[in-house]
């Protein structure tokens, strides 16, 4: 399932990010990336331990766990520490490649299972030329280019890429997240299942059988969930 959450960051979030993130010191991207895509990622990323990554982190996490889209579409256990990345110039692009399965954070041995991979934009599509996120599903390739304080949800097993950005920088954010629920079929059944839900509850208010459904969803998730 892919799925644009809007509005994670709000435009003042945003622009305290890039005030941070445009006086920051950025390092080669691939030395964050695996043998595989090392070969193939020409980008910026900030350090783990850099101090802007650490002052980030924490508004990054307290939005994503603010958003009930977010929420109900990823159903998180685990959230990798958010990352940051920079397109621009001649490091601006990143070819196709599958994020790896597992994610280790260097400083703390904290391990995720990457199940969803999720790009939160920090610039608007009209500052930089190209720079899509292109990821491969069972439709075909979708071309991803979002407003700022906007996110992507896609899951990890998929093939993706970052198109060349040929004007501007394109910076963002990105993570990976580990699921109370590993099956990507059972997890989109639930999101929509929990959708409907609320749908019904908004349409035609509380009722016996809004809470019916609400059990069947939440005994559906007790059963699909990880311990």
């Amino acid at each position: 399932m892919l799925l644009q959450v809007p509005g994670v960051l709000s435009a003042v979030q945003v622009q305290q990010c890039r005030e941070l993130l445009d006086a920051a010191a950025w390092i080669d991207g691939s030395s964050t990336a695996g043998t595989q895509s090392a070969q193939v990622k020409n980008n910026q990323q900030l350090p783990e331990q850099s101090p802007v990554t650490r002052r980030l982190q924490p508004v990054v996490l307290e939005a994503l766990l603010h958003s009930a889209l977010f929420y109900t579409a990823a159903l998180p256990k685990k959230i990798f520490p958010p990352l940051f990345n920079c397109y621009r110039g001649t490091n601006n692009s990143f070819g196709k490649h599958v994020d790896n399965a597992m994610r280790t954070h260097v400083a703390t041995g904290y391990r995720v299972r990457s199940d969803l991979s999720a790009t939160l934009f920090l610039s608007d599509p009209d500052e930089y030329a190209g720079g899509e996120l292109v990821i491969e599903d069972t439709f075909g390739e979708q071309r991803i280019k979002l407003p700022a304080g906007d996110l992507v949800l896609y899951p990890s097993s998929s093939i993706h890429r970052v198109e060349p950005v040929t004007h501007g920088a394109r910076l963002a954010s990105f993570m990976w997240i580990e699921s109370m629920v590993r099956d990507n079929a059972q997890r989109r059944l639930l999101f929509e299942l929990d959708m409907a839900v609320m749908g019904v509850r908004k349409d035609q208010g509380e009722s016996s059988n809004s809470v019916k459904l609400t059990a069947c969803y939440h005994n559906l998730l007790r059963m699909s969930a990880d311990s």
